[in-house]
């Protein structure tokens, strides 16, 4: 009887069901607190700044980087004054959820917020990027009387072409 029951497709999703219902248990036991996701982040927002450098790199890179992350520590030799700049222009904000934790970081550029990172069975997985966080700021504009330099120079481009709607069923010609 408990061989066909387990072989079964209700015996099987009554299985499933169950490690899933476990897993589930697990998550919201192991789920890191506020204080880890807070200190973790602020480590991986740390050795982010720190990775950073004149090469903009693409999201590949940027997860290779949080991966690594998980695992290591910042150094101790972060200039004070990028900290203080972080901690003057942005905002990070950890939630506890019933089955995992969650980061933002919040500033002027993202008033919304953006997800950084994530807290699950013990773990606290980095997604933070550098384009997430506002470092410095000043004057957008010089003034309003001042002129938009620009070095492109009047060029003619020749006529607009008489495209008319629904162009492409028609012969072109016409």
């Amino acid at each position: 009887m408990a061989h066909m029951a387990t072989h079964s497709c209700l015996g099987k999703l009554i299985i499933a069901l169950g490690i899933i219902i476990l897993l589930l248990i697990i998550a919201s036991i192991t789920r890191p607190s506020v204080q880890t996701m807070q200190d973790e982040m602020m480590d991986n927002i740390v050795q982010c700044i720190e990775d950073n450098d004149s090469i903009k790199t693409d999201k590949i890179d940027d997860a290779i980087h949080n991966v690594g992350y998980i695992f290591t520590r910042a150094d101790s030799l972060v200039d004070p004054s990028t900290i203080e700049a972080f901690h003057k222009y942005n905002r990070l904000e950890s939630y506890e959820h019933t089955f995992f934790s969650t980061s933002y970081i919040y500033n002027n550029i993202k008033p919304e917020g953006v997800r950084v990172g994530v807290g699950l069975f013990h773990f606290v997985i980095p997604t933070v990027n550098y384009t997430d966080l506002l470092l410095r700021t000043g004057p957008m504009h010089k003034g309003y009387g001042t002129k938009i330099k620009t070095r492109i120079k009047e060029e003619y481009f020749g006529e607009n072409p008489s495209i008319q709607e629904f162009h492409y069923k028609r012969d072109p010609r016409e």
